[in-house]
């Protein structure tokens, strides 16, 4: 792929892959119930790379984060059932370093062989890992980058990031994107660049200020919005509804007035949900209610699109040859608001086209609802990352492997 050199490339410039110790940046950012894995999708779509690279005889040592810990170690936020899950998936053994880059991650690289895999814990257990001063993050990597004679970025959730172990480690040696990243950059191009038409998108989730850039990119590229989730009612509420107690941004009320004006001068059609399933709280006895979206009891909360809005959503869908998806219909992890999100996911796999699920919540939700990878064209393992691209920025960790 123009711009980005592969494991292949890498190989040349090291003169071979044979026992040079392979830095590799995954994204192993998975869901845990305390040291159970809820979701190992991420965990699977990093096993290739790093299985073509012991295939190789590199000593592969992986960089990964999980959760937000505050700069510290914390073991709730370890990566050892990461390392155990791995190497379940490997079929090999897979050493778990309990520090970052102290003496147990120097003693478990200095005893690796040819096709071993070594674990690093979280790199956010360093603060210096997401510092905005640049030779915090730089001193932290020249540490990891000792550990390297060569880079493969292969976390594309992370590339958005500019964070030592994805942006500056890249700068240090030579590096290349993995196989995941490549297919990732090459579904967004395929999205951004010769979408087959007719075009749609469904966006859904909680924010819609997290949505912004990408609505105003959408409107320029797609034929059809879907709008969902939490930030429908701040377009409903752009209309004039009411919205209940629904999750509101009142401030972002006139920009996304502004946006179904610009749709609408651009041929563009928004969609949004025309019945919504309420009910008085989140709880597990809150009784669901459906009503009309322009009709909502002030004192409801709006948890799901209605059944009428999940019809219309999927017959959309169905005329579709490329789609995109990122963010659930409603709250999926309740039975009584999962529906919408359930056949908008079906959808996705019985329509006539190509299909992209966007990682993040979208991910999870097809997972914890029963729909397996391979029914849809592609399932991302970057949310923000997948978002920030179709928004036209460009992500640190692929310019960093531009310049390496």
């Amino acid at each position: 792929m123009a711009g980005l050199k592969t494991v292949d490339d890498l190989a040349t410039s090291l003169d071979g892959l044979e026992g040079k110790r392979v830095l590799v940046r995954s994204d192993l950012n998975v869901p845990l119930q305390g040291s159970v894995i809820t979701d190992d999708g991420r965990i699977r779509a990093s096993g290739p790379t790093i299985s073509d690279l012991t295939r190789r005889g590199a000593k592969v040592i992986v960089m990964a984060h999980l959760g937000r810990p505050a700069g510290e170690p914390d073991p709730s936020y370890s990566l050892a059932p990461v390392a155990a899950r791995l190497g379940e998936l490997l079929g090999r053994d897979v050493r778990h370093a309990t520090d970052t880059v102290g003496a147990a991650a120097r003693a478990a690289v200095g005893a690796m062989d040819g096709g071993d895999v070594v674990v690093l814990e979280n790199v956010r257990f360093s603060p210096a890992e997401t510092s905005k001063v640049d030779s915090e993050r730089g001193a932290f990597a020249a540490e990891l980058a000792t550990f390297g004679d060569g880079f493969v970025s292969d976390g594309f959730g992370v590339l958005h990031r500019k964070q030592a172990s994805v942006y500056d480690v890249a700068r240090l040696l030579p590096g290349a994107a993995g196989g995941l990243v490549l297919r990732e950059v090459e579904v967004l191009r395929r999205l951004t660049e010769a979408p087959e038409r007719p075009y749609v998108v469904v966006l859904g989730g909680s924010k819609v200020s997290d949505k912004l850039g990408v609505i105003d990119s959408l409107i320029r590229t797609a034929d059809t919005l879907l709008i969902g989730g939490a930030m429908a009612f701040t377009f409903l509420k752009a209309l004039g509804h009411e919205v209940g107690k629904s999750l509101l941004e009142e401030d972002k009320v006139g920009v996304v007035r502004g946006y179904l004006d610009q749709a609408a001068q651009a041929g563009v059609r928004i969609v949004l949900p025309t019945d919504v399933v309420v009910a008085p709280e989140l709880t597990a006895d809150a009784p669901p209610m459906t009503v009309q979206a322009d009709a909502m009891p002030p004192d409801q909360l709006g948890l799901d699109i209605g059944p009428e809005s999940a019809r219309q959503f999927s017959q959309v869908l169905s005329e579709a040859r490329t789609a995109f998806w990122n963010g659930p219909m409603g709250v999926f992890e309740r039975a009584a608001f999962a529906a919408g999100t359930q056949v908008v996911a079906r959808a996705l796999t019985e329509m006539d086209g190509w299909s992209v699920v966007g990682g993040g919540d979208s991910a999870a939700a097809v997972r914890t609802l029963g729909f397996r990878d391979d029914q849809f064209g592609h399932v991302s393992t970057g949310g923000g990352a997948s978002l920030e691209y179709l928004e036209g920025k460009t992500l640190p960790g692929i310019a960093a492997l531009e310049r390496s």
